[in-house]
């Protein structure tokens, strides 16, 4: 613990380090409040709304863990088939990766056309940031499996289910909680996004309506909440992970 403890202790002194620097900068240079607040004001901010913010903060971390849910789901399953069909490998991969050369911004407004401006349009533009990722992480996971120890299972009369049970899945999860830390992080881009196209509530909503009134302290108050949310559900994914590799070297060993 005191190893872990001093090993945060740099990053600690450099987010001090950082919060001075704005304190100075803002009071030093006379900087306008809607263009760039005190560091002092956007704390009072989150202070003064906190039940509002509280409210708005659930909101958008329910939309980016359903979305994130989803596309976990989906991507394990994309992947299952990628691996196992070569006719999937030939079509469905490559339509995958071509998918990422369209814009996320360009495709988000046709999901508020589908799904309209209630849960559902949030989740499926979560869904855009967060399942690329896990898909295409977890086949190369699945790939990426060593075919000697493959080989060998098959010598000891191992069948297909043994062989993805004991072979596969665990080639492949270093390479799927990858994914998952990444789509983590930005599930919460994509729910702001969401919100920002339309929506009555969340964080994405609250800093638009503070934008549009030149509330800067207000807009960044929102912005650090959201930084804090996808850094949570980061060291979420990473715990996760910790958690179950650990758990599966203990069984080696």
């Amino acid at each position: 613990m005191m190893t872990s403890l001093k090993a945060k202790v740099p990053v600690l002194l450099f987010i001090l380090l950082l919060a001075g620097c704005w304190e100075a900068a803002t009071n030093l240079f006379d900087i306008p409040h809607y263009i760039f607040p005190k560091l002092t004001a956007v704390l009072e901010s989150i202070f003064d709304n906190a039940n509002v913010l509280g409210k708005h903060f659930v909101v958008t971390l329910g939309e980016a863990l359903l979305g994130l849910a989803f596309s976990v789901v989906c991507g394990i399953l994309s992947a299952i088939w990628i691996d196992s069909s070569a006719l999937a490998r030939n079509t469905i991969y490559p339509l995958i990766v071509a998918s990422q050369t369209i814009p996320i911004i360009a495709l988000s407004p046709i999901m508020v056309m589908w799904f309209g401006y209630d849960l559902g349009s949030k989740i499926a533009v979560v869904i855009l940031f967060t399942f690329f990722p896990i898909a295409m992480n977890t086949a190369d996971g699945f790939r990426s499996a060593d075919t000697e120890i493959g080989d060998l299972l098959r010598t000891m009369g191992a069948g297909k289910r043994d062989l993805f049970m004991k072979w596969k899945i665990p080639s492949a999860l270093p390479s799927f909680f990858t994914g998952l830390k990444m789509a983590a992080a930005i599930s919460v881009g994509g729910a702001t996004l969401g919100e920002w196209l339309g929506g009555e509530s969340g964080l994405g909503m609250f800093t638009k309506r503070a934008a549009n009134m030149l509330r800067g302290d207000d807009v960044f108050a929102g912005v650090l909440l959201l930084s804090f949310m996808g850094i949570a559900l980061f060291a979420a994914a990473q715990a996760l992970e910790k958690t179950m590799l650990g758990q599966r070297r203990t069984m080696k060993s």
